[in-house]
């Protein structure tokens, strides 16, 4: 503890970024510190389990030096290590368990296990110091497209799921089909402002009525479909008009099922979580949605929407006060919903 406050050291690594960070009360950033692994995935088009699991074993330690030095804290102020257990690569999420496991013993200190989703929901605490539950969250990244009632700290009932790719994977492979690098989904949003959002009319998914589950194979089609009809006919992609009418559609679907839920729901908050978070599309989307209706909307800065070790610190801090900690048995769950009731 320092100056009396809770310390939380914070340990992510679900996927391909290496993180580390110190919280204060679970709502302070003292220090936020993030090892990308971008450089090393790029010429694969994407991320190599094993690169990434290589990469967390050589900059665990390194980061995790660097976040105490950053925030002026010493290990024998840290209240709690708080680690991504899952869902995420298996290789990965050991290195960082098997990190987190070694201070705590080592240092004497609880250690908490926190489920990644629950991290990114958190995100929203870190740059929103007054918001509390009951709120309706959108979680969209590469591997989560869920619409979530958080209803208490670490109490979430899910609403709505995808039934195949994620948006962040939607994003990726449309990008990989377009001919664009690697991250796919922060070129797309770049060349989309610039195009035309009407140019194409791209198809989403609707199940049955009341439903709030998500689809994205069929949009992807759709746009693998145009490119490939575009490019046989010897024309030159029209990448920003192609990138912004994808964009639209899909990002239209994730705010529509967001604010019909949080309609259904009664709640007038809405927050958003995870890497496609950052979409600036979504994001005026969802700020214009919410002043339309009268709603609360609390969006993270763009570093908390991806992957970093502050949303993990900050979702070990209310696990640390409810005395929920792990023991050393802590293992990775590669796909984990147990967090849902």
């Amino acid at each position: 503890m320092m100056d009396g406050k809770v310390i939380i050291l914070g340990i992510e690594s679900s996927c391909d970024e290496t993180a580390a960070s110190i919280t204060a009360n679970g709502r302070e950033i003292l220090s936020n510190i993030v090892s990308t692994q971008i450089k090393d995935h790029a010429p694969f088009g994407g991320v190599v389990p094993e690169i990434a699991a290589r990469k967390h074993v050589e900059m665990a330690i390194p980061v995790v030096d660097e976040a105490l030095k950053v925030a002026g804290v010493t290990p024998e102020q840290v209240d709690a290590i708080a680690v991504t257990y899952g869902p995420g690569l298996a290789g990965a999420l050991l290195s960082g368990i098997a990190t987190a496991k070694g201070l705590a013993y080592g240092w004497n200190k609880p250690l908490i296990a926190v489920h990644h989703i629950s991290g990114h929901i958190s995100a929203n605490y870190l740059d929103h110091q007054d918001l509390e539950p009951p709120f309706i969250c959108l979680v969209a990244s590469g591997g989560h497209s869920n619409i979530v009632a958080v209803e208490g700290y670490g109490q979430y009932r899910l609403l709505g799921h995808t039934r195949d790719d994620a948006a962040g994977e939607a994003f990726d492979k449309v990008a990989k089909v377009m001919g664009l690098p690697y991250p796919g989904g922060i070129r797309i949003d770049e060349l989309a402002i610039k195009g035309d959002a009407q140019a194409y009319k791209f198809p989403t998914t609707r199940f049955e009525k009341g439903c709030l589950d998500f689809s994205f194979s069929g949009i992807k089609t759709a746009v693998m479909n145009t490119v490939n009809s575009i490019r046989s006919s010897g024309q030159e992609l029209p990448l920003e008009d192609i990138a912004a009418s994808f964009q639209a559609a899909v990002t239209g679907v994730l705010c529509r099922h967001t604010f019909e839920a949080a309609e259904r729901e009664g709640y007038n908050t809405v927050c958003v979580a995870g890497g496609v978070g950052a979409n600036s599309e979504l994001r005026r989307r969802m700020t214009a949605a919410g002043a339309a209706r009268g709603m609360r909307v609390c969006l993270p800065s763009k570093p908390l929407c991806g992957d970093n070790a502050a949303m993990i610190s900050c979702a070990g801090y209310y696990k640390y006060i409810d005395g929920q900690f792990a023991d050393m048995t802590l293992d990775a769950v590669t796909r984990d919903n147990s967090i849902y009731h």
